[in-house]
């Protein structure tokens, strides 16, 4: 399968493209959501093309003036070819089997990202008051700056007591960030000097979430939080 459309390319291949593009048009063009006066003229400009084409390869017609036509008669086929291939890519009952013939490439398919399969690092940065302050990265050496390929964003939990539960739903979800830094403020009802536990998991573009990673633990220095003026 070629991996560019056929204007682009060397000149004996993008001409040879050109002429199959205008045969295959000529009468089915209907088919490619192209109307008649449409292949009509890119016909046109592919004659032309072949014709000056011809002059500039032969060898007793290759002049500078020859190079300088064939060379403009592919920049006027590849700017209407362009134009209906676009036509083609947006309609919708040309399939890529369809494309292919006319020398185009098949319509990009996205595969999605999955979530990494690695948990998050969840590295401790402060505590003032009831603020704490983490950074999340991936697990590799070159993650260390960010999230890892597959990871839109993070969900960050939490938990009070002595040791961490062994059981993941008794985390508290604190919500999600898309930056390598969070804050997490806890509320007045934690108590002074009260141990707190974070984890986080990846959540991919679609919404899959990932492993949780193992807790990291801080010490709640204390102090209230004040409401917001209302």
């Amino acid at each position: 399968m070629a991996h560019r459309n056929f204007y682009f390319g060397k000149d004996a291949d993008i001409v040879a493209g050109s002429a199959n593009f205008a045969a295959k048009i000529l009468t089915d063009f209907a088919l490619y959501g192209i109307s008649n006066a449409q292949s009509t003229f890119f016909g046109t400009l592919n004659t032309t093309l072949q014709d000056k084409y011809t002059l500039a390869i032969n060898p007793d017609t290759r002049t500078p003036i020859a190079i300088g036509e064939k060379d403009l008669a592919i920049k006027n086929m590849r700017a209407n070819a362009v134009m209906l291939a676009k036509i083609c890519y947006g309609t919708p009952t040309v399939t890529d089997p369809m494309l292919e013939s006319l020398g185009l490439l098949p319509r990009a398919s996205r595969t999605p990202r999955r979530v990494p399969s690695e948990p998050p690092v969840v590295e401790y940065v402060s505590c003032v008051n009831r603020l704490v302050t983490i950074k999340l990265h991936g697990a590799a050496p070159d993650s260390r700056r960010g999230k890892p390929f597959g990871a839109q964003s993070a969900n960050i939990f939490t938990f009070v007591g002595a040791e961490p539960p062994s059981d993941p739903q008794a985390f508290t979800y604190q919500g999600v960030t898309t930056r390598p830094t969070a804050e997490i403020q806890f509320p007045n009802s934690v108590a002074n000097g009260a141990k707190v536990w974070i984890s986080a998991c990846w959540v991919s573009a679609r919404g899959e979430q990932g492993l949780g990673c193992q807790p990291i633990s801080c010490i709640i220095q204390g102090g209230e939080v004040v409401p917001a003026a209302g």
